[in-house]
């Protein structure tokens, strides 16, 4: 236990000083919130009762899908995987670090959103937060899940950027939080319904506990789960 808090102790300081993280899970996606955020509410002002959810469920895509993949590479397909192996250290130890230290930075990043919203743009308050939370921990769990799959499959930086980028450009447009899905044709809107962002949006912005509605995210973040366990069981055998 004392070694895998002073892991995740260490990685928080390492984030902290990572351009990568600051970019993804802070800079990229507050960014995106102060300037979209202002177009959104001037061009629709109905998009206030739902900016909260929309930039958060940008911003933890962001950060899950394209931020943190390169730091599993950098560690499982390279000499630090090496560094591991001698010292003894469980290889499952530096993905769940990664897991947990990105889960705190896109919630932090969340929480900063959802306290500058209303004051910088007027946006309302989800109606049900306690609701809006649930949604935010299961969305958060469940891109992180599939970032440590593209993380842990992929072996160099390109080829993760790609597919990276195939994955979250769909997951935004086709969610919801751009524009409404009945403007969609229906095909699109049915392929929309493959990514866990359009169920999160639909769950963050709803005022009521519909399990119903969660499956999809928790069937995708159980299906990951046991794929990077696979995956990790190959590199420790490797």
């Amino acid at each position: 236990m004392n070694a895998f808090l002073y892991g995740l102790g260490l990685q928080w300081k390492l984030d902290i000083r990572s351009k990568a993280m600051l970019i993804t899970c802070y800079l990229l996606p507050l960014i995106f919130f102060a300037f979209m955020g202002g177009i959104f509410t001037s061009i629709n002002p109905q998009s206030r009762q739902t900016l909260i959810q929309s930039m958060s469920i940008f911003g933890v895509s962001m950060g899950a899908l394209v931020g943190l993949p390169p730091s599993l590479v950098e560690i499982y397909s390279s000499d630090i995987k090496k560094v591991y192996k001698a010292n003894g250290i469980p290889l499952l130890l530096g993905v769940v670090i990664h897991f947990i230290s990105a889960f705190i930075h896109l919630f932090i990043m969340c929480t900063i959103i959802f306290v500058v919203a209303p004051i910088t743009f007027n946006a309302t308050i989800p109606a049900n937060i306690p609701v809006y939370l649930v949604s935010l921990v299961i969305y958060i769990a469940t891109s992180l899940s599939i970032g440590s799959v593209f993380g842990l499959v992929m072996k160099n930086i390109p080829k993760l950027t790609m597919v990276s980028q195939i994955v979250f450009m769909p997951s935004i447009m086709l969610s919801g939080i751009m524009f409404s899905t009945d403007m969609l044709p229906q095909s699109l809107e049915h392929v929309g319904k493959i990514f866990p962002a359009t169920w999160a949006y639909r769950t963050m912005t709803g005022k009521e506990f519909d399990l119903v509605l969660y499956i999809p995210m928790i069937v995708v973040f159980v299906i990951t789960v046991l794929i990077s366990v696979f995956a990790m069981s190959k590199k420790t055998n490797g």
